[in-house]
């Protein structure tokens, strides 16, 4: 089989050469940077780079509007899955699903839950996905030989979980689990006592703003395409937070203690789901 990958950053880049060190098929990359189809042929990630019109399944690992039109003025393989793997999908999938259902191709939405901090082909790594978890969206065009197969792939690929919902859903738990995440390390470390504390750091700090570096760009159009979902999210954080404040301010020790040991103990429950 020939599989297409358009975009060949992190995950992309990784989706490439995991399918060459875990699968037989031919992997056709593409790419507007020169210099990225060189790395990827000399780390053996394709064999080819030439247009995707005539591959099977055609993964489309480019920002949400680029995505969006690659998908819609490009031209692929009749009955071909085409397979976004952006990180919002209801923007996605209402632009997308309906045109290429008429062209006579199969749309998936899709979302491999893995990444670094850093982006680029040359932080990408055929393991990225061990372990991961494949989020597949549903509409009412959704092929299910294709679901079936993207399914099949995934799991030769080293993912651990395949997850099927709705495009709402996805974007509804994906706003707090990782949206609401980035908004909030990318504020915390803008503090001026960032600025000044050599000597005093441990692991919490390292943790909450590891994912304070970001592609700006992308993380821009993720959270104005999901921007509903999000600004609710923001809005209860923001609430939790006044309520700590307001308690520790007037030296509410009761009720601060509470609250503390509610959060505890919903991390604590957390733990165990994950588990």
């Amino acid at each position: 089989m020939k599989i297409g990958v358009v975009g060949l950053g992190l995950m992309g880049g990784s989706l490439a050469r995991a399918l060459k060190k875990y699968t037989s098929h031919t992997v056709c990359g593409v790419d507007t940077d020169p210099k990225t189809l060189r790395d990827a042929y000399a780390a053996g990630a394709i064999d080819c780079d030439t247009d995707t019109s005539a591959c099977d399944i055609v993964f489309v690992c480019l920002f949400p509007q680029a995505s969006i039109d690659y998908m819609l003025h490009t031209e692929f393989k009749e009955n071909a899955i085409i397979a976004d793997i952006c990180g919002v999908k209801r923007f996605v999938e209402d632009q997308v699903s309906r045109p290429l259902y008429e062209r006579g191709l199969r749309y998936v939405g899709t979302h491999p839950m893995a990444g670094k901090e850093t982006g680029g082909f040359v932080h990408s790594d055929a393991d990225l996905y061990q372990g991961a978890s494949f989020i597949i969206t549903l509409t009412d065009h959704t092929d299910s030989n294709a679901r079936a197969e993207l399914a099949q792939l995934m799991g030769e690929l080293g993912f651990a979980r395949i997850t099927e919902c709705s495009a709402r859903k996805h974007d509804e738990v994906i706003g707090y689990t990782s949206q609401l995440a980035h908004i909030v390390s990318n504020a915390y470390v803008k503090s001026e006592a960032a600025q000044d504390f050599r000597g005093f750091s441990a692991g919490s700090f390292m943790d909450l703003t590891r994912v304070a570096r970001l592609d700006p760009q992308m993380w821009t159009e993720l959270f104005l395409m999901n921007g509903d979902i999000l600004t609710a999210e923001i809005d209860e954080l923001i609430a939790n937070i006044t309520a700590l404040r307001n308690a520790i301010l007037t030296q509410n020790e009761r009720n601060l203690c509470a609250m503390l040991a509610d959060g505890s103990e919903k991390k604590e429950r957390l733990n165990k789901e994950i588990r």
